[in-house]
């Protein structure tokens, strides 16, 4: 039911599903301001695109917490399990970067929409972090159903039902909900053209539910062939409010390069993470 593909042009190297939410807010800007002194900004400049550790890695430097706390906030989603996560260096034609490291147990579960809203419902994640993860993957149904004819309760989540595809998504919440920016602005995003090999044969990419997530966001070309956004990524662009355009105003404080799994020939690899207060010339 769902397109479950390798999405091993970013960071996963394992595979994902095209479950997907139609948002009509095209302006996806909602505002995070919590009470900092200074408004924040966080800005991702997605290169050769994104995916959900991609976001992990560069959400994960942009708040420097240390790995206690890291295997604190996994223990918390998912206290049955003993898996880890760690931020580790990677290089891509020589220069050094970030990805994020995770190792969970295998399991293989179609579950629906009400069966991980549940599993977020009950887990240790923070409030906000818990509205976010839930918006994301409401909106993964949402775009999932479109595809298929569905209701999105009818949607049953393949691979990005798996654990490490859920703890991606909460992961980035809660560190998100924790660095509160008062503005996020990501790049156009770059867009390839290629094919995906999913359950259902071979699909051009961007693939139909990807497409759905798109609607209303600015995209450009990109010098490199296959999926460059997963669908892990997009949803999670929509859900955290994301702006889309060029650098902000702002004074860098934190950034880093981040990589996925998948590197492209011939064309820019990672994404600039980059975080500071707002400036004022």
């Amino acid at each position: 039911m769902s397109h479950t593909h390798e999405h091993h042009d970013h960071g996963h190297e394992h595979k994902h599903e095209h479950e997907h939410g139609h948002d009509h807010d095209h302006g996806l800007h909602h505002g995070h301001s919590h009470g900092h002194h200074a408004p924040s900004i966080l800005t991702i400049r997605a290169n050769s695109g994104l995916s959900g550790d991609m976001l992990l890695a560069g959400l994960l430097k942009m708040t420097e917490v240390d790995e206690a706390e890291t295997a604190a906030m996994l223990a918390a989603i998912m206290p049955e399990l003993s898996g880890t996560l760690r931020l580790v260096r990677k290089q891509v034609n020589h220069i050094g970067g970030w990805h994020a490291e995770v190792n969970l147990p295998h399991q293989h579960e179609h579950r629906t929409l009400a069966d991980i809203t549940a599993l977020i419902a009950a887990c240790g994640m923070t409030d906000a972090a818990k509205g976010l993860a839930t918006e994301t993957f409401t909106l993964l149904a949402r775009a999932e159903g479109s595809v298929h004819e569905k209701k999105p309760e009818d949607v049953h989540f393949h691979e990005v039902g798996a654990l490490d595809s859920i703890l991606d998504i909460c992961l980035c919440c809660e560190l998100f909900a924790k660095l509160a920016p008062s503005r996020f602005v990501v790049s156009p995003l770059p867009m390839a053209d290629g094919f995906v090999a999913c359950a259902h044969g071979i699909i051009p990419v961007p693939a139909p539910a990807v497409l759905e997530l798109l609607e209303g966001i600015p995209v450009r070309p990109f010098a490199g062939r296959g999926e460059t956004v997963t669908p892990t990524a997009i949803a999670l662009l929509r859900a955290l409010g994301a702006e889309f355009g060029p650098w902000p105003s702002m004074r860098i404080e934190k950034r880093a390069l981040v990589y996925g799994g998948k590197v492209f020939e011939n064309a820019p690899n990672g994404a600039i993470f980059a975080c500071g207060p707002q400036f004022q010339e």
